[in-house]
């Protein structure tokens, strides 16, 4: 089988760091585009491997970029062609179709209760999403609450899957070298309570109550923020303010896996932390919190299906806390107070085993190869 993968952009995110460790999974010969953005993990996409080709699509409405693509498609002769976040999905499985594929597959990797990678869910974003919908085969949820929410906007329920957001449970097994070394290279006492925060460095994460939940607890606490983006300036700006600057430290956008940057990559970040905070009010997986979990650290967050869809128990130390500064001061106040315990992975954390997670999108794809006799684009019956 021949696949490709669109995507947005190949930045340091979620999604995009999501789609190198699975196709390092998938027993499957995968080329991608990139429309726009061909950052470090397309680097490291490239390290391993895999053909990664940057469509520099000028915009949202650049429609030029459909053409380059629909003949990009069908020069691959691929059988299937799987999208990736919003603007992707949308002239991937239109690119897709004018090109003959009809087995397309899009993952819904960020769709929340009110808005859709930072944009407001309006009538107008929903139209055009069910439109684009609507010319692939099936719709992978990474969370069942992602599904509901699918559902709810209008697609039908028996083309959504359930496929999880994967991790590899050995590289964030913690690693008491790598924490001492990762603390001397962030300049972090040994001593200290280190909260970690993990994500896009944007305003729908809320790292901000971090910054002000650290003002309220003891000198020896330090905030360790892995991530980039917009927020950067507010929020080094909000901790002059605060009087906690010189306890925050900024560790920029980290890889996942290996892609040859300087400095720890992030399971040797959370090896440094002593607890996860996650105060974002909105998710739909937070991978964030199950690398935490996934680590062995004490979790605290405000929003977290991939936790909130297992049963009660599967993570005895991830706790809902409302996104409020005072909240959060109080809650790791308690962590720090309860003192370290055994950094073991819960059974939350083994249950998004990549693995698991390539092995469902592999059914996914078998049945998308399946001929449909669904209409397809311009044309009769296939």
């Amino acid at each position: 089988m021949r696949a490709l993968h669109i995507i947005t952009g190949l930045g340091v995110g979620g999604a995009e760091q999501q789609l190198r460790l699975l196709l390092r999974h998938l027993p499957v010969e995968c080329d991608v585009v990139t429309l726009t953005n061909p950052g470090p993990v397309a680097a490291g996409l490239r390290a391993d491997g895999v053909r990664v080709t940057d469509l520099a699509m000028a915009g949202n409405r650049d429609l030029a970029a459909l053409p380059r693509l629909t003949r990009l498609i069908r020069r691959g002769c691929y059988d299937l062609v799987h999208t990736h976040l919003y603007r992707a999905c949308l002239y991937g499985r239109l690119a897709a179709r004018l090109a003959g594929v009809r087995a397309i597959v899009a993952t819904e990797h960020s769709l929340g209760d009110s808005q859709m990678e930072g944009r407001p869910l309006n009538s107008g974003v929903r139209a055009l999403y069910l439109a684009g919908e609507r010319l692939g085969r099936a719709t992978v949820a990474v969370s069942p609450t992602v599904a509901a929410r699918l559902t709810r906007w209008g697609v039908p329920e028996p083309r959504i899957a359930v496929v999880p957001n994967g991790i590899d449970l050995d590289r964030f097994r913690h690693d008491p070298a790598a924490r001492e070394r990762t603390r001397a290279q962030l300049g972090l006492p040994k001593q200290a309570f280190v909260v970690g925060g993990i994500g896009r460095l944007a305003p729908g994460k809320r790292f901000d109550v971090l910054v002000q939940a650290l003002a309220q607890l003891p000198r020896d606490a330090r905030l360790l923020l892995v991530g980039g983006g917009p927020e950067e300036g507010p929020l080094r700006r909000l901790a002059e303010q605060a009087g906690v600057a010189e306890r925050v430290v900024f560790a920029g956008e980290r890889p996942y896996l290996p892609d040859g940057s300087a400095g720890p990559d992030l399971p040797a970040l959370t090896s440094a932390m002593d607890v996860l905070a996650s105060p974002s009010p909105e998710e739909a997986f937070g991978l964030a919190v199950v690398e935490g979990l996934a680590a062995g650290l004490p979790v605290r967050h405000s929003s977290c299906p991939a936790v909130e869809d297992l049963p009660s128990g599967a993570a005895p130390d991830a706790v809902r806390i409302p996104c409020d500064p005072e909240a959060y001061a109080a809650a790791l106040a308690g962590v720090r107070a309860a003192g370290p315990g055994p950094r073991t992975a819960p059974e939350a954390a083994r249950h998004y085993c990549v693995t698991r997670s390539a092995a469902r999108l592999m059914d996914v794809y078998a049945a998308a190869l399946v001929p449909s006799s669904r209409t397809p684009l311009g044309g009769s019956p296939s």
